[in-house]
């Protein structure tokens, strides 16, 4: 079916031109659009990981939203930015450029229909910075056009609880955190025998800078893992998914709430009449975003 893990009732092409045209309330109806990789993950897991990560975790939220909020899922976009595992067979990478035109060129088709709210809602951990450009863009080019760039691991979740420090560390890709969502998500496409412990080595020791911190250094993935494993995959279960993916789900109907209610917040200009006359100062300067 063409509408995958979404409802087909929420699933924003099996509408028709005049459904969209006579929609009420569009400014506030919420257009999601998953946006995953399609990229290597190991030995034992698929390499639609994170496009599958996305697209569930969208349906399963659509499905348990209340039925009187307006919201629809677009259909996945694939292929994502993925160059540092382009040396493992079977990653299919966009550029950021190509990447940045597709996601631009789709948001501004979604205006014109009249829509004014649009969620990304991305799984794949390297690209959130081409998908807030994107929305920055956007949002200055019509500033009446609401856009979140969200990553789906930022929503709260149990890692804490399910995941040793090593790997909450470490396990950044196709460790214990992604294969437990695929034995929930996909089960039959998971090769548990095939799975490994692989985490890097050589990292730069009592330095302020690390592979995924506030300081980061720029790394490809066939120069931190043999196997293209970062994390410890043997240890997953599909308990641990389900329960990270009830935590992801309940996350992201609240998301979806948040952004159907959401308001632009006026300037800072319109409330308080712009520049101060006595300074030529524009009031308020702890506002100002360096």
């Amino acid at each position: 079916m063409m509408h995958n893990f979404i409802p087909p009732e929420r699933f924003f092409p099996y509408l028709t031109w005049q459904d969209i045209e006579t929609m009420p309330n569009k400014e506030n109806v919420v257009i999601i659009q998953p946006v995953g990789s399609i990229e290597q993950h190991g030995f034992h897991l698929p390499i639609i990981v994170d496009s599958a990560i996305a697209t569930f975790i969208t349906g399963k939220a659509l499905a348990k939203l209340d039925s009187n909020i307006p919201a629809y899922a677009l259909p996945t976009q694939y292929y994502g930015k993925s160059n540092e595992h382009w040396h493992f067979p079977g990653t299919i990478t966009l550029t950021a450029q190509t990447l940045m035109a597709v996601l631009t060129e789709m948001a501004e088709s979604i205006y014109r229909s009249g829509f004014r709210k649009l969620v990304f809602l991305n799984a794949h951990g390297g690209q959130p910075q081409v998908i807030e450009i994107v929305a920055r863009d956007l949002h200055q080019k019509y500033e009446d056009f609401l856009l979140f760039p969200l990553f789906a691991w930022r929503i709260p979740h149990p890692s804490k609880e399910l995941f040793t420090p090593k790997e909450m560390e470490l396990g950044i890709h196709a460790g214990d955190g992604e294969t437990s969502m695929m034995l929930s998500i996909l089960p039959d496409m998971v090769k548990m025998d095939k799975a490994v412990t692989e985490y890097p080595q050589d990292l730069p020791e009592d330095s302020m800078l690390s592979m995924e911190g506030q300081l980061p250094f720029a790394w490809l993935t066939q120069e931190l893992s043999c196997s293209g494993v970062l994390g410890d995959a043997k240890v997953a279960t599909k308990e641990k998914g389900d329960r990270l993916i009830e935590a992801f789900t309940d996350g992201w109907v609240q998301v979806i709430q948040d952004v159907y209610k959401f308001r632009q917040p006026k300037q800072i200009a319109e409330e308080s009449g712009g520049l101060s006359q006595e300074s030529g100062e524009r009031k308020d300067l702890n506002s100002i975003n360096f």
